[in-house]
C-alpha cells in the first residue's frame, strides 16, 4: 500500500473508532472493526474510491453491524452481565463532543440504553446524533431508503427518550460537587443524606465486582442508598479483592464525574454518575478487569489531582 493510501486511512482512524465505539459500546471491539477496516482498505482498488471518507465509514458500520448481529454478541448482550466500557475524559475514541447530543451519545447510560435498540436503529441513531449525517447519506451507508432511515432515528430517539427523563445538562462544576457530597455521605454511613441526593427516578446498577452472574439492578432510592452504602463500607475480603486500600479518586469518565478506585496506579473499579438538576438520576459500577482495559492504559498517562479519599 503507497504512503498516501495509508495517510488517508490514518486521517480518519479516530472517527471511525469513535463511530464504532458508540455503535459496540467496547474499545475493544471498537479496535478490531477498525484495523478489519484498514484490512479492507488495503485490498480495496482504491482508484475506483470517488469518496474515500464515505467508503471507510461504511465498512466500518457494517462491520459493527455484523458484530451487532452476531450470535456470540447476542449471546453476550443477553446474558445479563453487558455494561458499556468505560472511557476516561481525553480519550479520543469519545470523539465529537461540541453538541448536547453528542455527548449524550456516548455517556455510559446512552449507550446501555442503546442496547435496545436493533442494530439499524442504533446506527440510524449514532449517525445522525453523533455525526449529523443526512438521511440520504445514512440509506447509503445502510443500504436503506431515506424513508426507513427517518423511520429508525426517529424510533430510535423515542426508545431512548422513553427512558430517560432530561433536566438541565449539569455544568461540570456542579456534578463534581454532588459526586463529592454523594461520596462523602457513602463512605460516612449516612444513608439518609445519600436518598435525599438521589431523583426520585434514580437507577443503579452495577456488574458486582465483576463477579456476578448477573447484572445487580436498583430502582428505588433507599434500595440505591442501601446498595451503596454496602459497596463504599470497606472490608478486609474488599481490599484483598482490590488487591490492596483503593485510593478513591473522582475524574470525567464518558462525560461525567466518576468515582475511580485505583490500587498501586491500577485501576481496580469505577462508578459513573449521571446528575440532573443537581442530584444523582443513575449509577453505574464497573469492576470487571476486562472492561477496564483501556481506562487502565489512560490512567497511567493520566496525571490525577489529589484523591478524594487517599485510602478506603
Amino acid at each position: 500500500m503507497d504512503v498516501a493510501a495509508i495517510d488517508r486511512f490514518e486521517a480518519s482512524r479516530d472517527r471511525l473508532a469513535s463511530l464504532a465505539y458508540r455503535l459496540l459500546g467496547s474499545a475493544a471491539d471498537a479496535e478490531d472493526a477498525v484495523q478489519d477496516t484498514f484490512v479492507r482498505w488495503q485490498a480495496a482498488d482504491r482508484g475506483y474510491v470517488a469518496a474515500p471518507e464515505a467508503w471507510l465509514t461504511k465498512v466500518v458500520t457494517n462491520l459493527c453491524l455484523d458484530r451487532l448481529r452476531s450470535a456470540q454478541a447476542r449471546h453476550e448482550r443477553a446474558s445479563g452481565v453487558w455494561l458499556p466500557e468505560p472511557l476516561l475524559q481525553g480519550d479520543l475514541m469519545l470523539g465529537p463532543a461540541d453538541t448536547f447530543e453528542q455527548r449524550e451519545s456516548v455517556s455510559l447510560a446512552v449507550l446501555t440504553l442503546m442496547e435496545r435498540l436493533s442494530p439499524n436503529e442504533r446506527a440510524a441513531y449514532v449517525l445522525r446524533e453523533a455525526f449529523s449525517y443526512s438521511h440520504a447519506e445514512i440509506a447509503g451507508i445502510l443500504d436503506i431508503t431515506e424513508s426507513a432511515s427517518q423511520q429508525h432515528v426517529h424510533r430510535a430517539r423515542r426508545r431512548v427518550a422513553a427512558e430517560r427523563r432530561r433536566g438541565g445538562e449539569a455544568d461540570p462544576a456542579t456534578a463534581r460537587r454532588v459526586v463529592e457530597e454523594f461520596l462523602a455521605a457513602a463512605t460516612s454511613g449516612r444513608t439518609e443524606r445519600l436518598v435525599a441526593l438521589l431523583t426520585d427516578d434514580a437507577t443503579a446498577v452495577s456488574d458486582g465486582a465483576g463477579l456476578a452472574r448477573r447484572l445487580l439492578r436498583y430502582k428505588t432510592r433507599e434500595r440505591i442508598a442501601s446498595f451503596v452504602r454496602a459497596g463504599f463500607k470497606p472490608t478486609p475480603a474488599k481490599r484483598r479483592l482490590a488487591g490492596g486500600s483503593p485510593a478513591l479518586h473522582i475524574a470525567l469518565v464518558n462525560g461525567s464525574p466518576a468515582v475511580i478506585a485505583v490500587v498501586d496506579d491500577q485501576v481496580v473499579g469505577t462508578v459513573a454518575f449521571e446528575v440532573r438538576d443537581g442530584k444523582v438520576a443513575s449509577l453505574q459500577g464497573i469492576a470487571a478487569t476486562d472492561r477496564l482495559t483501556r481506562l487502565n492504559q489512560a490512567w497511567r498517562q493520566h496525571e490525577p489531582g489529589a484523591p478524594a479519599i487517599n485510602a478506603w
